[in-house]
């Protein structure tokens, strides 16, 4: 809604702090919003690689001072301390905190061992629970700022073969909805931006961890989804255009709002809207190629188990 966004005149000279600014979404967005005139904090890693790609991207001067890279490790406690603590004494208390760093895995429950869903709470909400505690003095002192959390589509649904990430989304998407109730009396707020199907690195084999076994029980469903996972791959959007969406959330004044970016996001949130949980879990399966239920049983005959002109046992 309009009457939310900022007014153009207190754009000027804003800061913003992005978790995993070296690549993919977060690389998008940290080169776009410096080129929209915020200074931006890129929390990563590797900050001096990270920096480098941001320059590239945005066209940058080595000695811009309008880009700060911090080194952030989200599942080592002091690493997050030292980040808050640089990350104040470079903007003071920051306009807006983005938690865009993430990690994911594919495989089925029974297939993904304990320590990885372990993994994937620790970087992708204890984290950032962790930071926003440490920023959180400082921007109430301030009276204002924004809070966004970056979901998925997998935190909307639970996804098969995804458990772990859609889990840790969802939990991501309940703990954002919490805290902006206790922040709003502040002047703060919170967005959730679920994100669609990106061209990055974290929907290809090089940033997940695969933990699929197609050879086990699973082997069949997991062919099936990868053909069409292969195919939403190919038509993915470019980082760029979520980041235009993030630089517009960003002009957000509800206490809290949700936003899809990408064509796919935008389709699954008006479904939920409007249909029964019943309806949407059978979308998902022939979306994705899921055979039937009963399908994959030892004693199932072999006719093709996605045909759903065959009634469920």
């Amino acid at each position: 809604m309009r009457g939310w966004a900022v007014p153009r005149s207190e754009r000027a000279q804003r800061s913003v702090v992005i978790t995993g600014a070296s690549r993919g979404l977060g690389l998008a967005s940290a080169a776009h919003l410096h080129q929209q005139g915020w200074t931006v904090v890129g929390a990563m890693r590797t900050p001096d690689a990270g920096l480098e790609r941001i320059r590239e991207l945005a066209g940058a001067r080595p000695d811009d001072p309008r880009l700060v890279g911090v080194q952030l490790d989200l599942t080592d406690p002091g690493s997050i301390t030292g980040a808050a603590k640089a990350i104040e004494e470079a903007v003071g208390a920051p306009d807006a905190l983005v938690h865009n760093a993430g990690i994911t895995a594919a495989g089925a429950v029974e297939e993904v061992e304990l320590e990885v869903w372990e993994q994937l709470f620790a970087t992708n909400l204890f984290g950032p629970v962790a930071l926003t505690r440490a920023l959180l003095p400082s921007m109430r002192a301030r009276g204002s700022g924004r809070i966004v959390v970056v979901s998925s589509e997998s935190g909307v649904r639970g996804m098969p073969v995804v458990a772990a990430y859609s889990a840790v989304k969802g939990a991501s998407e309940r703990w954002a909805e919490s805290l902006a109730n206790e922040v709003a009396p502040f002047g703060l707020g919170v967005t959730v931006l679920v994100t669609g199907t990106f061209d990055t690195d974290i929907i290809t084999d090089a940033g997940a961890q695969d933990l699929r076994d197609f050879d086990g029980p699973y082997g069949p469903m997991h062919e099936r989804i990868d053909r069409r996972g292969r195919l939403a791959i190919r038509i993915a959007a470019p980082p760029s255009r979520f980041a235009r969406g993030l630089a517009r959330a960003l002009d957000d004044r509800a206490p809290f709002s949700r936003h899809a970016v990408g064509p796919d996001a935008h389709a699954l949130a008006a479904f939920s809207r409007i249909l029964p949980s019943r309806a949407l879990h059978h979308i998902t399966r022939i979306a994705m190629g899921i055979p039937r239920s009963g399908a994959m049983r030892a004693s199932s005959d072999q006719t093709d188990p996605t045909d759903d002109r065959r009634t469920s046992p």
